[in-house]
C-alpha cells in the first residue's frame, strides 16, 4: 500500500469519531431503539473512555476476560458466508467464560480498525439478541449507521436513518450519514445534508466541515476547500489539526509550496494547534510531488521525531515516503528502529517496506524480506504477493511471476481481484486473449470484487488487442463482465467502451453508491490520499 497523506486519529468518546459532541458523563440514560429496521440491527456503544460502566448490568462486573483471546478467534474466521463471529461467542460463553459489553466493544473497535466491518456487525447482532445484559445510547446509533453504510451499502444506511426517531437524530447521527455520502462521494446529497445540519445547528463544530473537504479533496475541487475554510473563519468555528492538516493538502496537490507553507505558518500562529507527524507527512508527501525532495527529508525528521507511545501507522508512512524519494538507507534504518519497538509487524508494516524497497530497485532486499514474513505471517496476504508479482511482470519475467503466484497459492494465499489483474496485464503484454480473459473472469468473480476496479489503462489495452486481433467474441465476454459488475454504469468507464452519456450515470462514481466495503482492496486505493484522510477521521470508533 503506497501511503498518503492522512489526518491523526480524532479522539473522540461515546461514539466514533463521526460524535461531535463533548464526552457525556457515565450514568447514560436508556434509550429504546427501534426494532422493525431494514437492517436488523441496534446500536451499542463502543467507546472505552468517559464511561465507567459500559451499560452492563451489576452481574457482569467481574474480573475482564481479556479482549484481545476474542478477537483473534474471530479474525481468524474466513471471509465465508458460512462462518459467523456468533458460534465463536457462543462457545465462548458456553465454557464458562461471561463477555462484558466492553470486552465485546473492544472487540469490535479492532475488527473496524482493521476493517473487518461484516464481523463487527456479526458481534452487534450477537449482542442485541441479548438486550437485557446490556444498555443502549443515543450516541450509538451514529456508531450504527457508519456500520450499515460500510457493509450494507447508503441505500441501507439511510433506511437506518429514517427509522429512527426524531428526538434520536442530534448532530452524531447527521455527521455519520454525512460521512457514508461522502465515503461514496455522492456530492450533492452530501451538500443538501450539510445545509440541513446548518439549519438545524448541527454545523457548530469542525468535524461536519473537515468531512466535506475529503470529499472536495476526493474531487479535487479545491477551490470548495477554500470555501469550507472561509466560512469556517467567518463563523469563528474553531480550526482543528485535522482542519490544518487537510487545507495543507489542499494547498499542496494545487502544486504551490509557496501557499502550503503560508498555512504552515498560520498553523504555527495558531496556539491552539500543536502540529503533529501527520502534519508533516502530509508536507512531505507534497513535497516529494513537487520534486523537492530535500524539503520532503527535512520532514519526515520531523514526523519521526513526534511519534508517541504504540503507534505503528507513522513507521508505515515513513517506509513508503521514503521509498518516494529513493533513500532506501533510510528505508532500512527505519525499517530497524520499526521491528526493535515493537514486538511484531504486522502485514501492513512488511507491505510498506517491500513496496518501497521495489521502488528503489532493491528487489533482492524485497525478497529477503518477504522471507523473513513468510514464517511469521498472521495471514497470508495477497497484497503482499501482489508486489512481486507485478515486480517481475514490469520486468518482462512472466514465468517468474506465474511460479511466485503458484507458490502463494500452494501456501495457502487467496489471490484477490487485483491479483487476477496484473496476471491479465502480463497476458495482455504478450498479446495472449484467451489467457487475459481468463485472469479477467477470475478477477471479476474472486471475494471482495465488488469493492475492486479494473486500471481504466488496463481496461482500453485489453479492448484494443480485442480489436488488434479482430477477436470480437473475446471482447464481447469481457463488455459483459463490465456492464455485469456495474462498471459500464460508471461515466468513465462508458466512454472507454464507446458507449453514450446517455448509457452512463451522470456521476462518475455512482456505482459506488451501494457497494460493500468489507473486504476493500487498498492496492487501487493507496495512491488516494484524500480518502485516507477520511479514513483517519474516522479511524477511532
Amino acid at each position: 500500500m503506497i501511503l498518503q497523506t492522512s489526518v491523526h486519529p480524532l479522539k473522540v468518546s461515546l461514539s466514533s469519531s463521526l460524535s461531535y459532541s463533548r464526552p457525556l458523563p457515565s450514568k447514560i440514560p436508556t434509550l429504546t431503539l427501534p426494532r422493525s429496521i431494514n437492517c436488523q440491527i441496534l446500536a451499542i456503544s463502543c467507546s472505552i473512555s468517559q464511561v465507567h460502566n459500559y451499560g452492563t448490568v451489576d452481574y457482569e462486573r467481574r474480573p475482564i476476560v481479556k479482549w484481545n483471546a476474542i478477537y483473534r478467534k474471530l479474525s481468524l474466521l474466513a471471509d465465508d458466508p458460512e462462518s459467523n463471529s456468533s458460534s465463536v461467542l457462543n462457545q465462548w460463553e458456553k465454557e464458562g467464560k461471561k463477555l462484558s459489553k466492553w470486552e465485546l466493544c473492544r472487540v469490535v473497535k479492532e475488527l473496524r480498525k482493521f476493517k473487518r466491518y461484516g464481523r463487527a456487525l456479526e458481534v452487534y447482532d450477537w449482542m442485541i439478541n441479548r438486550a437485557e445484559r446490556f444498555r443502549f445510547s443515543s450516541s450509538d446509533a451514529a456508531i450504527q449507521l457508519d456500520l450499515v453504510a460500510k457493509v450494507r451499502g447508503v441505500s441501507s444506511a439511510e433506511n437506518y436513518f429514517l427509522s429512527l426517531p426524531d428526538t434520536l437524530k442530534d448532530r452524531r447521527i447527521y455527521g455519520a450519514l454525512l460521512n457514508a455520502y461522502v465515503r461514496a462521494k455522492m456530492q450533492e446529497k452530501a451538500e443538501s445534508l450539510l445545509e440541513k445540519m446548518r439549519s438545524k445547528g448541527h454545523a457548530l463544530h469542525s468535524l461536519p466541515f473537515n468531512v466535506m473537504m475529503t470529499l472536495y479533496m476526493n474531487l479535487k475541487e479545491y477551490e470548495k476547500v477554500e470555501s469550507i475554510i472561509s466560512e469556517m473563519m467567518e463563523k469563528n468555528i474553531q480550526l482543528d489539526i485535522y482542519s490544518y492538516n487537510i487545507w495543507l493538502s489542499s494547498r499542496g496537490s494545487q502544486g504551490s509550496a509557496e501557499r502550503m507553507e503560508q498555512v504552515f505558518e498560520q498553523m504555527k500562529l495558531d496556539r491552539t494547534i500543536n502540529p503533529n507527524w501527520t502534519t508533516f507527512s502530509t508536507m512531505s508527501t507534497m513535497y516529494i510531488k513537487m520534486g523537492l525532495f530535500e524539503k520532503a527529508e527535512a520532514c519526515l525528521k520531523k514526523v519521526e521525531s513526534r511519534i508517541t507511545g504504540r503507534d505503528r501507522i507513522p513507521y508505515h508512512y515513513l517506509l513508503s515516503l521514503y521509498g518516494s524519494v529513493g533513500n532506501k538507507e533510510e528505508i532500512y534504518r527505519v525499517w530497524n528502529v520499526y521491528k526493535s519497538s515493537f514486538p511484531s509487524i504486522p502485514n501492513l508494516g512488511y507491505h510498506a517496506i517491500i513496496a518501497s524497497l521495489i521502488r528503489v530497485g532493491d528487489v533482492e532486499g524485497a525478497e529477503k524480506i518477504f522471507e523473513e514474513w513468510l514464517p511469521v505471517k498472521p495471514t497470508y496476504d495477497p497484497r503482499i504477493a501482489n508486489l512481486f508479482i507485478a515486480c517481475y511482470i514490469g520486468e518482462g519475467d512472466f514465468d517468474k511471476a506465474q511460479s511466485f503466484f503458484d507458490d502463494m497459492v500452494e501456501a495457502g494465499g487467496k489471490p484477490n481481484s487485483s491479483t487476477w489483474e496484473v496476471l491479465a496485464e502480463g497476458h495482455i503484454e504478450e498479446k495472449r486473449i484467451s489467457e487475459a480473459l481468463s485472469c479477467w473472469k477470475e478477477a471479476f468473480s474472486a471475494e471482495g470484487s465488488r469493492s475492486w476496479r479494473p486500471k481504466p489503462i488496463n481496461v482500453s489495452t485489453f479492448l484494443e488487442l480485442c480489436e488488434q486481433e479482430a477477436d470480437i467474441a473475446s471482447k464481447e465476454v469481457f463488455l459483459g463482465l463490465l456492464r455485469q459488475s456495474g462498471h459500464l454504469t460508471n461515466k468513465s468507464y462508458a466512454l472507454l467502451v464507446g458507449l453514450s452519456d446517455e448509457d452512463s450515470s451522470d456521476n462518475d462514481l455512482s456505482w459506488e453508491k451501494d457497494r460493500a466495503t468489507d473486504n476493500q482492496d487498498d492496492d487501487e486505493k493507496a495512491d488516494d490520499g484524500s480518502d485516507l484522510l477520511l479514513n483517519r477521521l474516522q479511524g477511532t470508533l
